[in-house]
């Protein structure tokens, strides 16, 4: 195993929403107030550190990841993914397919406020999902098969449809289904103070854009029970020696730490909370049709970059044990998960290189990739993994906010936390999905996916995720190396609540008498 860097695990735990039935309808029962997120000292405060700051506050610019700490305390979202991973109504007390599933409503609960005081309609709404719907960006992938949105009353929004879309619901609870204020949205600096509807304002006086986010609870939010902190401050500190540091100072109420670490924050009176399968790390081996890469067109080269990775190696070396191998980007939660397909590549670098020679490339080529703020400690690894077999690996700096998830590269390197299997689907698989940024398309995926469109049976729609999982592996779309385990410490007083399927959100850190 080639020498490595000290780990610095990606934070928190992206959020599986398990939403799959076209047919559900939402119900109008109250969401969980402080009892998710523990006990209610209503004065308590909680400084969290997490690795990125927001790139953007604008409804079209949201990411999903750690950046969700900051934007999903000043929107509400109509959908909510708890901690267990189920929908359940927020903005939206209540939704229904119609039975073709091309039409859905969703009736708004009637005490939503903007942080101006303004009522929060359906016309907001609206809207908030055209703009993102119409705006590149993030979001925008998420809202393919949206075709018009109306609001024909002030507490009902009406989605029209282009085609059923199974990820529709699970999409509303993330970064597409927030609600700005319309008479703002197009405001530039408002992607640094949004007018929104959420728990939470920034406090501007003491909040740093980039580096420290200060929020105060609006006690007026129809939902400000499930906050138990009355004052947030979000520090963005990218080195982890630096977070660790302030974890074990009391600067940090709550944090990850690696597995190097975790004995260490321990005997500083941290609490450390190991949570399982928290994200998918992988190479993404987007060019498929060798555009700016030519090597990566041939199946061959995919599959010998897999069976170049010594995944054991890194889980040991890197991970300390904290993680499993896997050749899935689907979790082993999710119902397209497969265990048989873990065993399709195994690290053989004699294998590896004649697969290179039989597509033409007996001594390598090269390779360049992004160096993304995720990448830096994995880069010296990947580098000599993939020189082991003639591969040799170039990387280009790129922005901390950057992923690299364009057509500038072939391939990058990606940690993506663990969704709902249909957003999984549409985020990797999709044509335009965020880690499909060549818009690879194949005949048979194409079908599969036009039979999940159609399918709102959820037995069924597992099988169909399972045969486009198995597709992606056998065709090497991806590298993937292993699941994650995320190591969560917490001063006395705090503890996390939240679990693999858990959002990057507030809700998942409660006050504790331990």
């Amino acid at each position: 195993m080639p020498q490595v860097q000290p780990p610095r695990l990606v934070i928190g735990a992206i959020a599986a929403a398990a939403m799959l039935a076209l047919s559900a309808c939402g119900t109008s029962e109250p969401s969980p107030s402080a009892t998710e997120g523990g006990d209610s000292d209503r004065n308590a405060t909680i400084a969290l550190g997490v690795q990125a700051p927001p790139n953007s506050l604008d409804p079209a610019q949201l990411h999903d990841g750690t950046q969700r700490y900051v934007w999903s305390t000043l929107y509400d979202t109509l959908i909510y993914s708890n901690n267990e991973g189920k929908l359940e109504p927020a903005a939206a007390e209540s939704w229904q397919y119609s039975e073709d599933a091309l039409t859905l409503t969703m009736k708004l609960r009637d005490d939503l406020k903007f942080s101006d005081g303004d009522p929060v309609t359906s016309a907001a709404v609206k809207a908030t999902l055209e703009r993102t719907k119409n705006t590149p960006g993030p979001q925008q992938s998420n809202l393919a098969a949206v075709d018009s949105v109306e609001a024909p009353d002030e507490r009902t929004a009406v989605l029209r449809l282009k085609r059923p879309d199974p990820n529709l619901l699970v999409a509303l609870s993330y970064g597409s289904g927030v609600i700005g204020d319309p008479d703002t949205l197009a405001d530039p600096s408002r992607a640094l103070n949004p007018v929104a509807s959420g728990p939470y304002v920034l406090n501007t006086d003491k909040t740093i854009a980039g580096t420290t986010y200060v929020l105060e609870r609006r006690d007026d939010h129809w939902n400000a029970d499930a906050y138990p902190f009355k004052t947030v401050t979000i520090r963005a500190i990218a080195d982890r020696t630096a977070l660790f540091n302030a974890l074990l100072t009391g600067e940090l109420d709550a944090g990850t730490v690696d597995g190097t670490q975790a004995e260490q924050a321990k005997g500083g009176g941290l609490n450390v909370k190991p949570v399982d399968s928290t994200a998918i790390a992988e190479l993404v081996l987007a060019d498929r049709a060798g555009t700016v890469t030519p090597e990566l067109a041939d199946v061959r080269v995919r599959k010998a970059i897999n069976m170049a990775l010594d995944k054991e190696g890194v889980v040991k070396a890197i991970l300390r044990g904290n993680g499993k191998t896997t050749n899935q980007v689907f979790n082993e939660f999710s119902p397209a998960y497969d265990p048989k397909l873990d065993d399709v590549y195994s690290y053989d670098r004699e294998a590896a290189r004649k697969l290179l020679a039989e597509a033409g490339y007996p001594d390598g080529f090269k390779l360049v990739m992004p160096a993304n703020l995720p990448s830096l400690q994995y880069q010296p690894t990947i580098s000599q993994l993939l020189g082991d077999i003639g591969i040799k690996v170039e990387w280009e700096p790129v922005p901390a906010t950057s992923a690299g998830q364009n057509t500038k590269w072939g391939a990058y390197w990606n940690i993506g936390g663990t969704a709902a299997a249909t957003r999984t689907a549409a985020v990797y698989y999709r044509s335009g999905g965020s880690q499909n940024p060549f818009k690879s398309t194949d005949p048979k995926l194409d079908k599969l996916f036009q039979q999940l469109d159609a399918e709102t049976d959820t037995k069924r729609q597992g099988e169909i995720l399972r045969d486009i999982n198995e597709f992606g592996v056998q065709e090497a779309w991806f590298a993937p190396v292993f699941s994650q385990t995320t190591l969560w410490a917490t001063q006395p007083g705090f503890e996390y609540v939240g679990s693999g399927v858990s959002l990057f959100d507030l809700r998942a850190f409660g006050t504790s008498n331990k």
